[in-house]
């Protein structure tokens, strides 16, 4: 028998034990999760046209075919999603782009097949999130986890409405990448840049967009959102806290708001740094500031870098964006709000000053 040392190879055994471990908390993360789980599914009423009979000798003379004829409406399915409860009461988060329409109807399917009409509570200007809310609870939900807890290798659950048919379908995988920036597309033509995104190769394919990215313990810790369509197991997830921030805006206000310091601006690299000839190495480089807006009142202007924002220092991996939408885990709040004052480092040409600004609120 082989003797096998501190340091050696791994026992098979013990490998496959965890191997089995790790597939029972998977196994039971779907089994405690799937009831909380809901396939959103869109309908309208659409027209329905009936061809007119064509004398094939009026063809053949050349006269015009005579046009459809509308022989009224029929209900029909016109897209679809996931999402999940949060809470006994019917609350229901999903991505945006799911819900982006005011003329049709939502409903809430259940795993166990019941549905429920939705009515959209909230949608967030910012980022691909929304709320919907159904009546006729109490209903199991999930519990948030805290994404800034993330780590690359984790292991991660998706569950979803795969493809807009397969009801509660399950994918596993790791956490590939955190504070990633996309440019996502809904297939209609509609696109938006997302930042601070999760991603993650377990499977996420169409309709499982707004379902739920669950870490081992069952806690949700990122809405599915988009996919690579020219690769194979990359998939991205907006972190669950941006989702705790939201959902207590809505619960306390009604709406989601965001503060709004009113400028464009750019990161500064080691190559904008090198371009412009600029005596640092990161903050944001204003390039425009809004009429009215907070920024103005504070006194900033074009060409200042601003170096920190309440203490906070502006870097890529931290970008002024990134810290305007914060969420407060002690305080269980956005980190900032419309109306909140706090003070700005910049640089203005070698003089650094300290300014004071008061945050207005990010317009629709």
């Amino acid at each position: 028998m082989e003797e096998v040392r501190g340091g050696g190879r791994e026992n098979p055994a013990n490998s496959a034990l965890t191997q089995i471990g790790q597939e029972e908390r998977v196994v039971e993360v779907v089994e405690k999760v799937s009831p909380a789980v809901v396939s959103i599914v869109l309908t309208r009423d659409v027209p329905v046209f009936e061809q007119q009979f064509r004398d094939p000798f009026q063809e053949f003379f050349g006269f015009p075919a005579p046009e459809p004829q509308q022989r009224g409406t029929e209900r029909r399915e016109v897209g679809g999603g996931s999402g999940f409860f949060v809470s006994q009461d019917g609350i229901i988060v999903t991505n945006r782009h799911v819900v982006a329409e005011d003329d049709v109807d939502y409903t809430a399917f259940t795993n166990d097949g019941r549905s429920y009409q939705a009515e959209v509570l909230a949608r967030d200007p910012v980022q691909d999130l929304a709320f919907l809310k159904v009546e006729g609870g109490p209903f199991e939900f999930v519990e948030l986890g805290d994404s800034d807890q993330l780590k690359p290798g984790q292991t991660v659950v998706a569950i979803g409405n795969a493809l807009g048919e397969f009801r509660n379908t399950v994918s596993s995988g790791v956490i590939s990448g955190l504070g990633r920036t996309i440019t996502a597309s809904d297939g209609r033509g509609l696109t938006e840049t997302i930042e601070d995104v999760i991603q993650t190769d377990a499977a996420i394919n169409r309709g499982n967009s707004g379902g739920p990215l669950l870490n081992l313990v069952g806690q949700v810790v990122g809405v599915n959102t988009a996919m690579v369509q020219q690769a194979q197991s990359i998939g991205f997830a907006i972190p669950a806290n941006k989702v705790k921030r939201d959902l207590h805006q809505v619960r306390e206000m009604g709406s989601i708001v965001y503060p709004f310091l009113g400028i464009e601006y750019r990161l500064v690299t080691d190559d904008l740094r090198e371009e412009a000839g600029l005596s640092v190495g990161h903050g944001a480089l204003v390039q425009s500031v809004v009429a009215n807006s907070a920024a103005a009142r504070a006194g900033l202007r074009i060409n200042d870098i601003v170096l920190e924002f309440d203490g906070k220092q502006i870097r890529q991996e931290n970008s002024l964006a990134a810290i305007l939408q914060q969420y407060s885990e002690g305080e269980a709040r956005a980190a900032y709000n419309p109306g909140d004052s706090v003070d700005l480092r910049v640089l203005r040409g070698s003089e650094e000053l300290v300014l004071s600004v008061t945050l207005g609120e990010r317009p629709e």
